[in-house]
């Protein structure tokens, strides 16, 4: 049986590639993280605001998805520099202590907010159901959900990271593949943009209108709070703390960190490039189609209004070529953030006492259960609102209370947690302060013009 990867011993140790082609074969946490970013955010939420705004926001989406990346990288660092889960760092803020465990009050809070998050996650499973109606219209939208939920709970259930890496592989090529030939196709269009277009969408400009949904292409867009606490299990089960080992105050440990440290670095820059440029991508498209033609996207309408992006202008062949595309964007999404979740509460599972989280035999009966359930939830809520779009908006909006806390806490890891003589350098620590900052005052920002 292979090493267990929240376990660390000496056996593990490895190396750190030094070269660049050395580190690529070491890649992988982004590209989960990448099909995850690029899914309801993208298709839904970002074409939304596009549709709102035209290309005004285009700022909003670039800005979202560049900040974070700091507040990622501290997540990873603090997975190579302890071995430590999300939760079990959480656990040692500052700030009161609920419960017969004493369990501090960030995880409490985590677990409020996910309450509405089944919102979100029952939107996109709404969209993926349908996406095949419209291509299958004899099976109705319920039962296409229902089916990829029993797909996405049947794939993930086992919890192998490599097979969730390599799916996530997949899918990342097949909708950068996809959203390029899209923009692409649009500027042979009548609704091609040009140049000017963009620089208007990069003047900083929010109208009051637009508010709610800039709020939302926020916290949905790039990484948000889910993915951000999600990277550092993909860290972790990559192998990057195990390969650098349990603390030893020597030179060989430090280099060793440093050395795994930087292969993380490089995965999460890269990861970064793929979802911004698809981001964006997604955002002109609703911008120069849905803007100009008045169409935003609402209730069960919202994929067919979204195909008018492709057959206004190509005709009705373009429509199997879109769904395929929506599909695959939704699906990834659907399939990264269930295979997140099965993480991630099996450890608050344990840090709230109710599991062994590193019992491996126990983690991974808990996993399989969670896998299952969770998909349960997503049809309850659909079934519940039947509104994809207003689903994904109010899980975005949570999303960016979830990023609130995981600033405060990338900020209690870099300044009251221990480095382990791995402190940051001058460059990064500014880089984590403008995203803390920023993410902070966009915040303000859409509530002072939202009220």
């Amino acid at each position: 049986m292979s090493q267990d990867p929240y376990i660390l011993t000496k056996d593990s140790v490895r190396e750190a590639p030094v070269n660049f082609f050395g580190k690529l074969k070491y890649l992988g946490p982004g590209f989960i993280l990448s099909a995850s970013v690029v899914g309801s955010g993208e298709l839904i939420s970002t074409t939304t605001l596009g549709a709102k705004a035209g290309f005004i926001t285009l700022w909003v989406i670039i800005v979202s998805c560049i900040v974070k990346v700091a507040i990622q990288l501290e997540f990873g660092k603090q997975a190579i520099r302890t071995g430590e889960t999300v939760m079990a760092s959480l656990n040692r803020l500052g700030g009161p202590r609920l419960g017969r465990r004493s369990v501090n009050w960030s995880l409490w809070m985590w677990f409020f907010l996910w309450l509405f998050k089944p919102l979100q996650l029952g939107g996109i499973i709404g969209g993926v159901a349908i996406t095949l109606n419209m291509a299958f219209p004899g099976i109705s939208v319920l039962w296409f959900a229902v089916i990829t939920a029993i797909v996405v709970a049947g794939l993930v259930f086992k919890g192998y990271y490599y097979f969730i890496e390599k799916m996530s592989v997949v899918m990342m090529l097949l909708f950068t593949v996809f959203t390029i030939v899209a923009v692409f196709m649009l500027q042979y269009t009548d609704f091609a943009f040009s140049s000017a277009d963009i620089l208007t969408g990069i003047k900083f400009q929010l109208p009051k209108a637009t508010v709610g949904f800039a709020i939302a292409a926020f916290g949905l867009t790039g990484v948000g709070g889910d993915e951000i606490v999600a990277y550092n299990y993909w860290c972790l089960e990559k192998g990057y703390a195990r390969f650098t080992g349990p603390f030893e105050d020597t030179e060989e440990w430090h280099m060793r960190a440093k050395g795994w440290i930087k292969v993380m670095n490089l995965d999460a820059i890269l990861s970064m490039v793929v979802y911004t440029l698809v981001t964006a991508a997604f955002y002109l498209l609703g911008a120069a189609v849905l803007y100009t033609s008045g169409d935003v996207p609402e209730g069960f309408e919202m994929i067919e209004i979204l195909s008018k992006m492709y057959t206004g202008a190509y005709g009705q062949w373009a429509k199997g070529f879109f769904l395929f595309g929506s599909f695959i964007v939704l699906f990834s999404t659907m399939f990264s953030a269930l295979a997140a979740r099965t993480r991630i509460f099996s450890d608050l599972f344990g840090q709230l006492g109710w599991i062994d989280f590193f019992n491996r035999r126990e983690r991974r009966k808990t996993i399989a259960w969670v896998a299952w359930i969770f998909p349960v939830l997503w049809i309850i809520a659909f079934v519940w609102v039947r509104l994809p779009m207003l689903m994904v908006t109010i899980g975005g909006i949570v999303t960016f209370f979830m990023l609130l806390i995981i600033v405060y806490a990338g900020l209690h890891f870099r300044y009251r947690q221990r480095q382990y003589g791995l402190e940051s350098s001058l460059f990064y620590d500014l880089a984590l302060w403008v995203s803390c900052i920023v993410i902070f005052m966009v915040g303000f920002y859409g509530a002072v013009k939202l009220f």
